[in-house]
């Protein structure tokens, strides 16, 4: 599923307008961003949370050519599933429909 998806998905569900569906994901997208920005946890009770990892400065390799890279130390956002949602996925529950 992709953005577009989700959106379309929303509107068939609620009976929003597709321009007001849309502004409803660009706003929760948008909250969840900044809140990484500040280094804040999201939590979304039996869906999982998201936070950010340090990564520590290293030396990769160019896959092309074999060369050594630097990589600079970075966060990266990480996703951890909540237990409701790893049993839908794993078939414990009815799909939803």
């Amino acid at each position: 599923m992709n953005k577009s998806d989700l959106i379309e998905t929303i509107v068939e569900r609620s009976n929003l307008p597709r321009k007001r569906a849309e502004s409803v994901v660009n706003l929760i997208f948008d909250s969840m961003t900044n809140a990484l920005v500040k280094d804040d946890r999201i939590e979304i009770r039996g869906f999982g949370s998201f936070s950010l990892r340090y990564r520590k400065p290293r030396i990769g390799r160019n896959p092309k050519s074999g060369m050594s890279v630097n990589i600079n130390e970075r966060y990266v956002p990480h996703f951890k599933p909540g237990k409701e949602l790893r049993e839908r996925v794993n078939n414990k529950y009815n799909p939803i429909s």
